[in-house]
């Protein structure tokens, strides 16, 4: 799962973003509102993490700019101020959970992986489709009650494909959801994935959709 993180002080931005990729995130660092605005607006990210003190546009304008905008990005609002009324203000203005710095980044993730899945409509933290299932916490995955080893990229490939199910998804959301800035992306990189991950589950779990994309079949 790929999240725009929105945090302007350098160590504790540093922080977060290694602590997040421990957890299984790609991450994307900024430190100032538009540049918020302009990421979200070229992305398709699973979540934002926003810091609400940012310069040149504080969170709530950024977040009341996303929603007037009709971006639906589950919001996971930043803040250092514990008042009612800072906490209020950013849930009304369409942030999906809050945290107060200092935040566990234990705290942190989990936070993220629950409005993730609201996003998508998944109830659970584990995923199941069929004989499928996947553990985010974990990192592992199970067929038929079998173990699979899985690479990173295929992990992440098949969470995608799983918060998806019913869905297609293209190539574009797909290799959003693999890469984060700073990765070189070669042409046929994801058709590689879905091949090898092919392999491990079996073909007749993903579907190619031509000229539209993928999809997860139980």
């Amino acid at each position: 799962m790929r999240i725009l993180l929105a945090e302007d002080d350098k160590n504790l931005g540093d922080a977060l973003k290694q602590g997040l990729i421990r957890h299984g995130f790609e991450v994307d660092w900024v430190r100032d509102g538009q540049a918020v605005l302009y990421e979200a607006s070229q992305t398709n990210y699973s979540a934002l993490v926003l810091d609400i003190g940012l310069p040149l546009q504080d969170g709530f304008t950024v977040l009341k700019e996303l929603r007037v905008n009709k971006s639906r990005v589950p919001v996971l609002v930043l803040t250092a101020q514990d008042g009612v009324e800072s906490i209020t203000q950013g849930l009304d203005l369409g942030g999906d959970d809050y945290v107060i710095k200092p935040v566990a980044l234990e705290v942190l993730a989990a936070r993220l992986r629950a409005i993730i899945r609201r996003s998508e409509g998944v109830t659970q933290n584990e995923l199941k489709c069929g004989d499928l299932e996947l553990n985010p916490l974990t990192f592992k995955a199970r067929l038929r009650n079998e173990e699979i080893v899985l690479s990173k990229k295929e992990f992440a490939l098949l969470q995608a494909l799983m918060l998806s199910y019913g869905r297609v998804l293209t190539k574009s959301q797909l290799e959003d959801q693999l890469y984060s800035w700073g990765h070189e992306v070669e042409s046929n990189a994801l058709e590689v994935h879905i091949h090898h991950l092919r392999k491990k589950i079996g073909a007749n779990h993903i579907l190619t959709i031509r000229g539209v994309g993928y999809q997860l079949k139980d």
